[in-house]
Parts: structure tokens; C-alpha cells; sequence
């Protein structure tokens, strides 16, 4: 248990900021996460990892020369922000290119693939590597679904490694991509790990057992067994590992035997003493071995097993010096020279010149009330959903969804004050929903709160027409960024049936309150009814069985906001109704 915090919702920014001041000789913070003190001498490509916060030494612990230039770090378990990632991106740019590396989850693809695309439009060279290492969560047909779990260690080493070698960006991104490719970890946990503030863990095992294929998000296993001793543990480990050994290899291979939190060092080493054996009798050279935390998930209980297959140019790499407040190998003599200018904030600091009709600001009033409505709803929901989100999930939507609608409150406030009309106030509070929320629900409100806004506009109050059409600029964002269809088991499944609903209910005549009010009901049923589907995408996918007869908290949560946002957006204002 997490028993050291102040505010459960600040642990990750305290976090960060103390690990900065404690390795100020290292590192220093900039928005978003943390990069090199100091620049190179000359420009390289900037080997940027990030994710959610939680995992440490990954992802900020293993910033330094000879690995990572930069970090970007979310709230605990969650995506950091596209605004995060390219922040760090900025600050650590030196003039080469920069290469996101991070593990295969749905938020991270989409916020540090949209980040590389307002780099590169910028004329900042940006590539993206994912790591797909985790053999327990997706077969070897759909070897592209898996998500990236302690393999992300090795692989990021390599690519720092080859970065500070002076290798081009395209050359970095082949070695990430190869050593990925030669990667393979299966895991275990033997207890839930627990977020700062919470009375309970993400999951609970039978006394005795454990939890075979888990993620590093507390997500539990794809399985539960009677705990082994330490040589069956360290025999299916390894079974599992190289039953997916390529088919030609050098022999020699990198091998890191990770605690995820609470696992002891002694019995880490205790393991060790069946895994290491075995893999030399099945012909293997270990190569500078790591046994230790590496990749962890806060306090949990457990262990993972990693191996990647080297040939002489990774092992170069996965060999090569590096010096990181976590992880130091060999000696370090690189020429570096003071750090130069941190990147710029480009967060929204409520002093835009908005031009509004009276009638819009009139109506943002109402938008506002809607922002305060969900913030209000969502703080009361925070446990319940992250219960729900739980039973598959790693536990953090509740958490993610208060935290976007507190800043997107805050941000549409501001926006208010300054005059802003009904479109503007909702894209403020969209982009500071996406911004401080991260993970792939905070992308995606963000963004269709900013589409809503979009076509609300600031001149007119909306009818019900432009009503129905910010529903669909809405839902079409989200499908658009998503991907997700009906039955996936997401948010859609509920969204959609309420933009349906809405838009034809409006079509046909109806008023505005009541086709809100039927599709919020519409809504409601949907999102009830998908307890009973299989999750096709995001992190719940690998632990479908498990989430079958629990709605999806991602539809729970969207049909519950928009059944008590209705009033907000449906009714008159007090102005216009004077005037007519």
C-alpha cells in the first residue's frame, strides 16, 4: 500500500518534482516530465520514453547519457498528454529528431502520435517505436496487440545506446524496432498493487495463488494458479519465454528477471537460481543479466521474465555505458555543454482576445454549468468507476475522468472571463481535458468536447438543429480518433446510440429537452448492456473473460455525464428568452 502522499491526486506531480530535486545533477523537469541536465555537445536524436507514472525507475529514472534525453510522465497508470509529449519533446530536441519509445496501450499510441505529427509540422523530425513484448496478451497471430511490459527496459536501452553512438533517426528507429522484435516477457503477480489514497488493492488473489500474464498497469492475470515453488515458477517462466525463441539466433541473449514493486531482492535471487540454469542448458549465453525492479507497478506483488535474442549490433548497444539516477553500467565520459532554453509553455493562460456575440457568452453560461455539472458527478462516481474499471482494467478511469473535468472546468472558466462564447469555453475545457487527463478516454473527451465547441461557434445561441449537429462533431471526433465501433465494449457503445437517438428525435420534430432526455436513457441501456460483451480494444482486451457481466466503464461514465448535462445545454437562455 501507498501510504506516503498529501493530496492522492498530486502523488504523481510530488513524485516528480522530488525525484528532480533529489537528481538536479541529472535531470531537470520541464513541462510534461523531465529531461537531460544537460545538452549534448553535439546534435543527436533525442530518445524520448514515457507513459504513466508508477513504474519507476521507468520511465524518468533511466534519463542520462547512454539512455533516454527525456521522459514524458502521466498521472499514475494513465497516458500522458499530447501537450505533455510534445513539451518534452521541445526541451530535449538538440537537432537531430526526436523518437517516442513506450509501451503498445490505446492512449499512448494516440497522444505521442499526435504529438509527432505537430512536430513534424513544425519541421521536428519525429518518429514513434512501441514495444510489444508481453507474450501473454495476444497471440503470435496478432503479435501487433500486444502490450509492452518490462521489455520496454531492454528496448529503450538499446535505442538509447544507439542514439548517443550518433546514429540518424531512421537508424534509431530500426535498431528500437529490431530489438522489439527480438523481445519476449511473461509475468506473474502474486498480489494487487493499491493507488495513494485508496482503501483497497486494483484486485485481490485467492490465498495461495497467483496470476499468470499480467500487465504493468495492476491489471490481474490472464489466469489464476496455486502459487508454485520458486523452481516450477522459474520453470514456466521460462517454458513460456522460449517457446517463442526465434527461429535463428546467435545464442546469446539479454535476460532481465524484474520485481514489479514488493518482490524482494533475496527472492528475486532465489528464482534466479532455477531461470538462469535453465536457459544455459537450452544453449544460451546470458549477457549481462539484470535481476532487480526495473519496470515495476507500485507496490505490487510479482515478477516478469524477459529475454531478447541479441545479434552483434544490439548487443552492442545493450552492453554500452550508460549513467541514469536508476541504472548505471560501465564508464561514462561524454562531453556535454550547459542546457539551453526550456521549451516554451504554450498551455492556455486565460489571456486569449475572444470575440463573442452577447447572445454566445450569454449562452456559455449554460456550457459552463454543464462543465461544473460533470465535475461535480464525476468526483461523487470516481470510486464506483474505477472499481468497474478494475475487474479488466488497471483501476484509473474514475481517477482520469475527475481529473480532465476539474481541468477542463477550470480552463472553460477562465475562458469565461475572458469573455469567450459558448464554442471557445468548450474548446478551452476540451484542451485542458486532454492535456491533464492523458490516457485514451482523456484524449478522446478532449477532443470531442473540442469538436462540440467547433461547431457550436461563438455568435448564435444553438437550435436544436446545431444541437444534433455538435452530437455528431462529437461522436464523429471520437470514432475518428478511436476507432472503435458498436459491440468493441468501449465508450462508443453508448455514444453513439445517444447521438442516434438525439439526432432523429430532433429530425422528427421533437423538443429539445425531451430528445435529449430519451437518448440519455438510450444512452443508459446501451452502456448497461455491454456487461455482457467481450472487450475488442484497449487494456481490458487481454482480460475479456474477465470482464464479462461488468458494464464497460468507459459507456457508464459517458451515458451518466451526458444524462445530467441535458438541462444545462437544452434550455433557453434567460436573456434570449426575454427577448422573444
Amino acid at each position: 500500500m501507498t501510504r506516503i502522499f498529501n493530496d492522492p491526486a498530486d502523488f504523481a506531480d510530488e513524485a516528480l518534482a522530488g525525484f528532480c530535486d533529489a537528481h538536479s545533477d541529472l535531470v531537470r523537469q520541464v513541462e510534461g516530465g523531465a529531461v537531460r541536465r544537460n545538452r549534448p555537445a553535439t546534435p543527436k536524436v533525442a530518445v524520448i520514453t514515457g507513459g504513466g507514472s508508477g513504474h519507476y525507475p521507468a520511465f524518468a529514472g533511466i534519463i542520462g547519457p547512454g539512455f533516454a534525453d527525456g521522459a514524458v510522465v502521466g498521472n499514475i497508470f494513465t497516458s500522458p498528454s499530447t501537450q505533455q509529449a510534445y513539451s518534452v519533446a521541445k526541451a530535449a530536441n538538440s537537432g537531430a529528431g526526436v523518437v517516442f519509445t513506450y509501451g503498445n496501450y490505446a492512449g499512448d499510441v494516440l497522444n505521442f502520435g499526435m504529438a509527432s505529427e505537430r512536430l513534424n509540422a513544425e519541421g521536428i523530425a519525429a518518429e514513434n517505436v512501441l514495444v510489444t513484448d508481453d507474450i501473454a496478451s495476444a497471440s503470435t497471430s496478432e503479435i501487433e496487440k500486444r502490450r509492452g511490459i518490462a521489455g520496454d527496459f531492454t528496448v529503450f536501452k538499446v535505442m538509447g545506446a544507439a542514439a548517443e553512438a550518433g546514429l540518424d533517426l531512421a537508424s534509431v528507429v530500426r535498431v528500437g524496432r529490431k530489438a522489439n522484435e527480438q523481445t519476449r516477457t511473461i509475468g506473474t503477480a502474486f498480489g494487487g498493487c493499491t493507488f495513494p489514497g485508496a482503501e483497497q488493492p486494483l484486485f485481490r488473489l485467492p490465498e495461495g495463488h497467483m496470476g499468470l500474464g499480467l500487465g504493468i498497469h495492476g491489471e490481474p492475470g490472464l489466469f489464476d494458479t496455486e502459487l508454485p515453488s520458486a523452481v516450477e515458477l522459474g520453470t514456466e517462466l521460462v517454458r513460456r519465454v522460449l517457446e517463442e525463441a526465434p527461429a535463428e539466433h546467435a545464442g546469446r541473449i539479454a535476460v532481465i528477471l524484474n520485481g514489479l514493486g514488493s518482490t524482494k531482492l533475496e527472492e528475486l535471487f532465489v528464482l534466479w537460481r532455477t531461470v538462469a540454469p535453465l536457459l544455459r542448458d537450452a544453449g544460451y549465453t546470458l549477457v549481462m543479466p539484470e535481476v532487480g525492479e526495473l519496470v515495476t507497478s507500485l507496490d505490487m506483488a510479482g515478477v516478469s521474465l524477459t529475454v531478447t535474442w541479441l545479434d552483434e549490433e544490439l548487443e552492442q548497444y545493450w552492453t554500452a555505458p550508460a549513467l541514469t539516477p536508476a541504472y548505471r553500467r560501465g564508464m561514462v565520459g561524454f562531453e556535454v555543454t550547459p542546457a539551453g532554453e526550456l521549451a516554451s509553455d504554450e498551455a492556455y493562460d486565460g489571456a486569449a482576445d475572444y470575440s463573442s456575440t452577447a447572445e454566445s457568452h450569454e449562452y456559455a453560461a449554460q456550457c459552463l454549468a454543464a462543465l461544473d455539472t460533470t465535475a461535480a458527478l464525476l468526483r461523487a462516481s470516481e470510486a464506483m468507476l474505477g472499481d468497474m474499471d478494475a475487474i479488466a482494467g488497471d483501476g484509473d478511469h474514475g481517477r482520469g475522468m475527475v481529473r480532465g473535468s476539474a481541468a477542463a472546468l477550470a480552463a472553460a472558466t477562465a475562458a469565461y472571463s475572458a469573455g469567450a462564447g459558448a464554442g471557445s469555453v468548450l474548446i478551452a475545457g476540451g484542451d485542458a481535458w486532454a492535456d491533464k487527463a492523458g490516457g485514451t478516454s482523456g484524449v478522446l473527451w478532449g477532443a470531442g468536447l473540442r469538436a462540440f465547441g467547433e461547431r457550436l461557434g461563438d455568435t448564435d445561441i444553438p437550435t436544436a438543429d446545431d444541437l444534433a449537429g455538435a452530437v455528431r462533431a462529437f461522436a464523429s471526433r471520437i470514432t475518428d480518433l478511436g476507432k472503435a465501433e458498436i459491440g468493441d465494449k468501449t465508450m462508443v457503445d453508448s455514444l453513439l446510440p445517444f447521438a442516434g437517438s438525439f439526432t432523429s428525435a430532433v429530425a422528427a420534430g421533437s423538443a429539445v429537452e425531451e430528445a435529449w432526455a430519451s437518448a440519455a436513457a438510450t444512452s443508459a441501456e446501451a452502456a448497461a448492456a455491454t456487461a455482457e460483451l467481450r472487450p475488442l480494444k484497449g487494456r481490458a482486451r487481454p482480460l475479456a473473460e474477465k470482464s464479462i457481466g461488468t458494464p464497460d466503464p468507459g459507456a457508464t461514465s459517458l451515458a451518466m455525464v451526458f444524462a445530467a448535462v441535458g438541462p444545462h445545454f437544452t434550455a433557453v437562455p434567460v436573456a434570449a428568452a426575454a427577448s422573444n
